[in-house]
């Protein structure tokens, strides 16, 4: 029997599936190379943010995830892909589609919300000839010309938006305070005032009270790393 995953669960696999993601970054693998990887952290995120579960079986036919009010959800997940397919065999079943894109920062990996719609506007598109329905990541919105709600993505999250998801920790030092969300960034505020570059402050932080700005291996934390540390450390 599958197990049913609490929310608190599924956000620590996807902070854990980030950190891994961004541990292979790091020691040079290719995004590309990283697909298994990549589709579990896409699934864990449509899980979080519909307050869903993972499907019941592995490579469930059609979809990925059940939303909280039992939407069948195909989700796909790319780093570089200019287009996605969804095979018509199985996706009769299928409700909503969420695309996702992992972006790669820096040393640190966001997830980008390409689309977030009824699976009914892909069938709309009609099947290719290989028997697969196709969608572009960029120009979806150009083509529609009906008023669907379709979600643009975007690389990072607005303070406002950031703000609006649950404190999953957080710490003061002097006059900073870092905040760690649930999508695993990190914030760090100065006298109340919200910091745009946030590496800088936190490395010097790390330094002030003895958390190592290194990984194990040898390479500088990324910033979701470091600031969980930092947290971690003085909380």
């Amino acid at each position: 029997m599958s197990q049913t995953l609490s929310q608190t669960q599924i956000i620590r696999s996807l902070g854990q599936a980030l950190e891994w993601f961004e541990k292979e970054i790091g020691w040079g693998v290719p995004p590309g190379e990283l697909g298994h990887l990549t589709g579990r952290i896409g699934e864990l995120y449509a899980a979080m943010v519909t307050r869903g579960q993972m499907a019941l079986a592995t490579n469930q036919r059609g979809y990925d995830v059940v939303s909280l009010e039992g939407e069948y959800i195909s989700v796909k997940t790319v780093t570089s892909s200019n287009h996605v397919k969804f095979r018509a065999s199985t996706f009769e079943i299928v409700q909503r589609v969420i695309i996702l894109r992992l972006v790669v920062e820096d040393d640190s990996v966001s997830i980008e919300e390409i689309l977030d719609c009824p699976a009914e506007e892909i069938r709309k598109r009609g099947v290719n000839g290989d028997g697969t329905y196709t969608v572009p990541i960029s120009g979806w919105r150009a083509e529609e010309s009906t008023e669907q709600a379709l979600n643009t993505g975007r690389q990072r999250l607005s303070v406002p938006e950031l703000k609006r998801l649950k404190e999953t920790g957080s710490a003061s030092f002097k006059s900073h305070r870092i905040v760690q969300y649930e999508n695993g960034s990190i914030l760090v505020e100065t006298d109340g005032m919200v910091q745009e570059v946030t590496k800088p402050i936190l490395r010097d932080i790390a330094k002030q009270v003895g958390v190592e700005i290194l990984n194990g291996s040898g390479n500088m934390k990324n910033t979701r790393s470091l600031g969980a540390d930092i947290i971690k450390s003085l909380s």
